[in-house]
């Protein structure tokens, strides 16, 4: 039977997506749910290691909900890691404190990338029972963001078997047997379509890619192997489900340079790091797409009133909303988990207040 979820009270920031008019500029933050939280980090002490809270989905749908419980944001975005995704490839995903993710098996020779398969979906459903459980549990208070990580992006830690400083061995095999490269990268598209698709069908109602990586690529290399890739999953994705439509987002980290290429991905919204202008963004491509983004989350650190002022600047430089137009407020990256609790009431407040004369 078809889950039934009660009715959504707050769809500003869907609106925002789909650049119909709204009252306020809406936001949420990207890695809302995380350590820079107490009560995160005391949920994470219970679950016994991050991949005990991501593949539980109870301690999932309890993370998801702190920080809408703690702040008036206008999204929420599950609890999970990118890298769920190899890790349901047979790649062994393992955490080490201080180090990241690991692979036990990553990526380095022809007979395993060639062995590399779409998975089973069946072997992800604690990702799709955290999406069901955590929109039922919002009662309908905001929407419920779901995402993963761009093929490329997962490829990298695919090939590096975790994070990479230069990216080398993953741009050698690039280089050196594009072949192979390409065949990893189609089977993460489709692998991520369904994945998205899936978490469309368990209750989510925008989905996001995170293109992490693709700003490490040379122009020409990210055409071909993000930005290409990026536009099949999006082909493929849903738009809508039971009749509602189902927003989109990618973003490209350090992918300011691409801004009028991301637009014509085929997703709903762009989204943009601090390293980019909004309004100069906005002129580029028009209002073809939404924009989110983009405050420097280190902003955070500072003082209550330099924050309300750099929150204003963001806002200021997007302009005045007109039909058609679109903006999500966000940081330009995850926040730290350094950030102090109290900087973000000022910055949730701050984005409510300040944006308001713009929407008039």
């Amino acid at each position: 039977m078809p889950t039934q979820f009660a009715p959504l009270k707050n769809d500003t920031f869907l609106r925002a997506l789909l650049r119909q008019p709204t009252e306020y500029t809406p936001l949420w933050l990207m890695r809302q749910a995380g350590r820079y939280l107490p009560e995160y980090r005391a949920t994470r002490a219970r679950a016994g290691s991050f991949l005990g809270l991501a593949k539980n989905p109870d301690y999932a749908t309890e993370v998801t909900l702190q920080p809408l419980d703690r702040y008036d944001l206008d999204a929420a975005i599950l609890f999970s890691d990118i890298l769920t995704v190899p890790d349901a490839m047979g790649l062994g995903l393992y955490f080490i404190e201080g180090e990241g993710p690991k692979f036990e098996r990553p990526l380095r020779d022809e007979k395993a990338v060639m062995a590399l398969s779409v998975p089973e979906l069946g072997s992800l459903q604690y990702v799709f029972d955290a999406v069901t459980q955590i929109r039922t549990e919002l009662k309908g208070r905001v929407p419920l963001i779901g995402f993963s990580g761009s093929p490329w992006t997962l490829a990298c830690y695919m090939v590096e078997g975790g994070g990479s400083d230069d990216f080398r061995t993953v741009k050698a095999m690039l280089y050196n047997r594009p072949d192979l490269m390409h065949h990893i990268l189609q089977t993460n598209a489709i692998t991520v379509a369904a994945y998205l698709n899936a978490q469309i069908d368990a209750g989510a109602q925008a989905v996001m890619m995170f293109d992490t990586w693709g700003g490490a690529l040379a122009d020409g290399a990210y055409q071909q192997f993000s930005l290409h890739y990026m536009r099949e999953v999006m082909k493929h994705v849903k738009t809508e489900k039971d009749g509602v439509r189902i927003p989109s987002i990618v973003f490209t980290k350090g992918g300011g340079l691409w801004l009028k290429e991301i637009a014509e991905v085929g997703a709903d919204a762009v989204g943009l790091d601090w390293t980019v202008n909004l309004g100069a963004a906005r002129a580029k491509v028009g209002d073809r797409v939404a924009l989110q983004g983009n405050l420097d989350p280190t902003i955070l650190f500072a003082q209550p009133e330099q924050i309300r002022a750099e929150v204003a600047k963001v806002l200021e430089s997007f302009g005045k909303h007109e039909a058609g137009s679109g903006h999500v407020f966000n940081l330009g990256h995850g926040i730290s988990q350094f950030t102090p609790p109290e900087a973000v009431t000022v910055l949730v407040d701050a984005v409510h207040e300040l944006s308001r004369p713009l929407h008039k």
